[in-house]
């Protein structure tokens, strides 16, 4: 991969970050279900860091003209799992999702699997074993989203089959 090519990569990747964020924050004011608020809040907040340090990546590659060796080519993981199970165990009475959550979901599922597919192809098109691992961490932070994101569409069209799903239930011949 060219610095040409890297540098506008990062551009989009930049773009991409900031637009998300602001479809996240935009989601969490508008729904009123507690598990949309919680999870576009969430993936709000690891959008804000992603674009945070690739902001600073893009910074200091275009003042140095060249990919830094020094930056430290790291994010947090995301909580977005945890964020998902503790709002569905302590919310008693879930509002049913409508269909502006639904759609806010599925344009969130298509955000996350674009994302994941673009920081993995970054990531194959590195040689660095440094830059390879920082997109690979992106690219499975946004994997992380994406399952997470699937799993409330599930569980906001059929909460009941959601919970046999997850609870494995089983018949004990009793």
């Amino acid at each position: 991969m060219t610095d040409t090519n890297r540098l506008n990569a990062l551009e989009v990747a930049l773009n991409n970050e900031l637009k998300e964020r602001e479809f996240y924050l935009k989601n969490a004011e508008r729904t009123a279900n507690p598990l949309g608020q919680a999870m576009f809040r969430q993936i709000a907040d690891d959008e804000l860091e992603h674009y945070q340090r690739l902001k600073e990546l893009h910074e200091k590659w275009s003042r140095d003209e060249r990919w830094p060796d020094t930056l430290p080519l790291s994010v947090q993981g995301t909580r977005i799992k945890d964020t998902l199970e503790s709002v569905i165990r302590d919310v008693a009475d879930m509002p049913p999702g409508d269909d502006d959550d639904l759609a806010a979901l599925r344009v969130a599922i298509e955000f996350e699997s674009k994302g994941e597919a673009f920081y993995r192809a970054l990531r194959d098109q590195a040689e660095e074993a440094g830059i390879k691992s920082f997109f690979d961490l992106l690219a499975g932070i946004e994997r992380e989203h994406y399952l997470a994101l699937t799993k409330a569409e599930e569980f906001l069209l059929d909460p009941a089959a959601y919970y046999t799903a997850t609870e494995r239930p089983g018949l004990d011949g009793a």
